[in-house]
């Protein structure tokens, strides 16, 4: 049985807008997205593009490095907007 080489185009949340990011970064394959930190390329691209990008940009980065990690991500997980929603979740108190 052949098994079927994801792209990068493939991964949810990633559209013609985070393909160029990730090139600019040097991310052009799933196997070296999946070892990269979200954080780091946020903050990357913001130095590379000399501006401060919105931090939603952060939740797609996030997005596309859960699924390059792990191609069962669960499908709601997949989506930047997931992890907008766990970001914005406040702190449980001690």
């Amino acid at each position: 049985m052949k098994t079927q080489r994801r792209e990068l185009k493939d991964l949810l949340s990633v559209g013609p807008a985070t393909l160029r990011d990730f090139d600019r970064l040097g991310i052009r394959s799933v196997a070296k997205l999946a070892t990269q930190n979200p954080q780091a390329l946020y903050a990357k691209f913001n130095r590379l593009s000399g501006q401060s990008h919105d931090i939603c940009l952060l939740d797609v980065f996030r997005a596309a490095v859960a699924q390059a990690r792990n191609p069962r991500l669960r499908p709601e997980q997949c989506l930047w907007w997931w992890w907008s929603k766990k970001r914005k979740r406040p702190a449980l108190q001690s």
